[in-house]
């Protein structure tokens, strides 16, 4: 009966044995909202002048393309007169002409690299809400460029 005992309580000792915890490093954010004032003034006017460049096609119908120093093989390769002229027939068409580009937000994308400059484009009608997004990578190029609805909160789309 001892016996017994002593393996019951060895057994008991041995399930209650407490397990070690391992912690985990606190994961650095995938996106996290930069102020507007901790990004390179430089690379805030490249983004601007070359989101803009974009735009003005619309208004000039003349564009201008990317060499290689301003933006990424896939950009230079997507960002055609042609479609652009597509797209600047339907924005003339319902928003009026563009004006300018508003910097309203700065966003560092961890995972990638990349930082995204959120901006508001102004057209003459007041019904237009668009946002105009451009992508810089790390060697300074812009490697997207997207034109959305605007939405307040940010979100990756």
């Amino acid at each position: 009966m001892k016996k017994i005992i002593i393996v019951f309580s060895i057994l008991l000792l041995i399930g209650c044995k407490s397990k070690k915890v391992v912690t985990a490093e606190p994961e650095k954010a995938k996106i996290e909202k930069l102020g507007l004032s901790e990004v390179n003034e430089s690379q805030k006017n490249k983004a601007y002048e070359l989101g803009k460049r974009v735009l003005m096609t619309c208004n000039t119908s003349k564009f201008k393309p990317f060499n290689q120093s301003e933006a990424t093989e896939s950009v230079i390769k997507n960002t055609t007169e042609e479609r652009l002229t597509k797209t600047c027939t339907r924005f003339r068409q319902y928003y009026g002409t563009f004006i300018d580009l508003q910097l309203v937000e700065i966003y560092k994308n961890n995972f990638d690299g990349t930082t995204i400059f959120r901006y508001k484009a102004l057209y003459t009608k007041k019904v237009a809400n668009k946002e105009l997004r451009v992508s810089m990578n790390q060697e300074n190029k812009v490697s997207s460029i997207k034109s959305l609805d605007w939405v307040t909160p940010f979100s990756m789309k």
